[in-house]
């Protein structure tokens, strides 16, 4: 860090979490109040570890919100048609507003039937090939999570991103596609970066807003970043000795950026928070509709 260059900010997700979550309490109390609880539904098959946690902090965090929540749980030999029977059967039910089916899936199950599977209206992920098209649209709709909690952070703690030139890095369905058009609906001017990108770190310098969303472990360098950018890091990726890291160097991000978020405890707080809010707001939709 040279002499005049102030200290990067530490873009907190789970202060962003609290902030979101509380202010989902009395939304989730009305609703209680005058007609039922929000209901979700998770779907987990088989035995993933990895999914077997996230599962458990989202029926955790349910239930510290009032939210009522089930998880359902095929064995891993189920078959696409009966996970697609055990999906008809929440979408038929009136007080279950959301439906999430975990993922990694078994080979045998054909993933895209069973997003199909899901009605959109209780597609809590965003992930429907509907609401993604509501998406482009900048129509109503639930966002996919990640995404979401990225544009909440940035709004939260200020940063502008109309007017900016934003890159992100990585061209998922989960992530770098749906975040891309949603900084692009907030006037951000947006470019999509990939693994087949050449000249990688050109495009990135150009960014005022850095997204890191390619699943590699510390791909992007300080050649990659621009001083004074903000650096938005999705990546989860473990390290030899078991520690994350994500898609960005930490340090060149702490030496080189205005404001990055930090692996963990930056975005990742964020995913929950949106699948409650997604949650929430589905319910309330369909009170009205009632």
């Amino acid at each position: 860090m040279t002499p005049n260059q102030t200290a990067a900010k530490v873009l907190d997700g789970k202060w962003v979490r609290d902030q979101i979550l509380a202010e989902l309490k009395p939304r989730i109390a009305k609703l209680t109040e005058t007609h039922r609880p929000p209901g979700l539904a998770v779907v987990l098959v088989g035995h993933d570890p990895g999914s077997e946690i996230y599962v458990r902090t989202k029926i955790k965090t349910c239930g510290e919100l009032g939210i009522y929540s089930e998880k359902i749980t095929p064995p891993e030999t189920v078959s696409t048609e009966d996970l697609l029977g055990i999906i008809e059967g929440l979408n038929q039910r009136p007080e279950i507003d959301g439906v999430l089916v975990q993922t990694p899936l078994p080979e045998q199950v054909d993933k895209y039937r069973v997003l199909l599977g899901i009605h959109p209206d209780k597609d809590v992920d965003g992930f429907h090939p509907l609401n993604v098209g509501k998406l482009q649209a900048h129509m109503p709709a639930p966002q996919a999570c990640t995404p979401a909690g990225i544009l909440e952070m940035l709004r939260r703690y200020e940063i502008p991103v109309a007017g900016r030139n934003a890159v992100v890095v990585g061209r998922s369905d989960i992530v770098g596609k749906p975040v891309a058009m949603l900084l692009l609906h907030h006037n951000a001017t947006v470019t999509i970066c990939h693994s087949k990108t050449p000249n990688l770190a050109e495009h990135c310098r150009r960014a005022d807003i850095l997204v890191a969303a390619i699943g590699r472990a510390a791909m992007l360098t300080r050649d990659h970043i621009k001083p004074g950018a903000v650096v938005i890091d999705v990546g989860m990726n473990r390290k030899p000795d078991g520690k994350l890291i994500g898609d960005c160097d930490p340090e060149a991000a702490k030496e080189l950026a205005s404001a990055y978020t930090p692996v963990p405890g930056g975005v990742g707080p964020l995913t929950i928070a949106m699948l409650m809010a997604n949650t929430v707001q589905i319910a309330e939709q369909h009170l009205c509709s009632a």
